[in-house]
């Protein structure tokens, strides 16, 4: 039982020092800047922000969420990020147990969140995350079981492929069959890249509840927002925040969710 609390804790710690990270690039990576250097300054004054005050969310706190130098305000989004990703570390851990999956889902988890927040403030989902979050979810296969068409290695992979084309291709044939019939695009390629990203960590199955709860999640807040701001059907949402969110009820609860509906069809007339 101590051994639990303690990879527990530890979970939850590198999720605040991976969630420091996620900030860095949530912010430069749009931006075309370095996420390495140069280090992290506040943006009032331009002050480099020493070591104790770069604490995960400790320093915010500490500081009352103002610069230690001009006191200009810091965004409470620096802190929310960092909990946020050591909340999704220690369920990894939490549902995975002590295994190799637990670090192939936190990686999981940390993309859907970067990629998230970047689609929320700019409205869209750069290559420089997805393409890699596709490549990394097939190499890493084999560490997992959530995909496998068979025994081995391959089999992983081949359902990882699998996965991850019926994302692209399932997206791309809506941007496709929208761009022909009002000759504009509905949605960005980028969704059809998170997509397949989601498909090579999480495999057809993943896929489906994925683009399910992302859909039904989207058209929920679309309708609120047209109900509440008057928008019009044309209003552009960051579809790429729904898609996280489907792809992290995929990822903790996907095949529970498979497995139910499989026995409820089944027992439908």
């Amino acid at each position: 039982m101590q051994l639990q609390i303690l990879l527990g804790v530890y979970a939850a710690v590198l999720g605040l020092i991976v969630g420091s990270y996620l900030n860095v690039v949530i912010y430069r990576l749009p931006l075309g800047i370095s996420t390495v250097f140069p280090r992290s300054r506040c943006p009032g004054c331009g002050t480099a922000i020493r070591a104790v005050d770069n604490v995960p969310v400790l320093s915010f706190l500490l500081l009352r969420g103002r610069c230690r130098q001009c006191a200009a305000r810091i965004s409470w989004r620096y802190p929310a990020v960092e909990a946020a990703t050591a909340a999704l570390f220690l369920a990894c851990y939490l549902r995975f147990g002590i295994s190799l999956e637990a670090p192939v889902a936190a990686l999981f988890a940390a993309l859907m969140l970067a990629l998230a927040m970047i689609d929320y403030d700019h409205m869209i989902l750069p290559d420089k995350l997805t393409y890699p979050g596709i490549a990394l979810g097939l190499l890493l296969q084999p560490l997992v079981s959530w995909t496998r068409l068979g025994e081995g290695p391959w089999g992983a992979v081949a359902g990882a492929a699998l996965g991850a084309a019926l994302g692209a291709g399932v997206l791309l044939a809506v941007w496709i069959a929208w761009y022909l019939w009002r000759h504009e695009e509905g949605m960005g390629l980028g969704d059809v890249k998170m997509l397949a990203l989601i498909g090579a960590f999480l495999g057809w199955k993943g896929v489906l509840v994925a683009l399910f709860f992302g859909a039904l999640s989207g058209a929920a807040v679309g309708l609120t927002l047209m109900a509440v701001r008057g928008l019009d059907f044309k209003a552009k949402l960051p579809f790429g925040v729904f898609l996280a969110l489907g792809g992290l009820i995929a990822l903790f609860a996907g095949e529970p969710l498979v497995r139910a509906y499989a026995a409820y069809a089944q027992l439908s007339p």
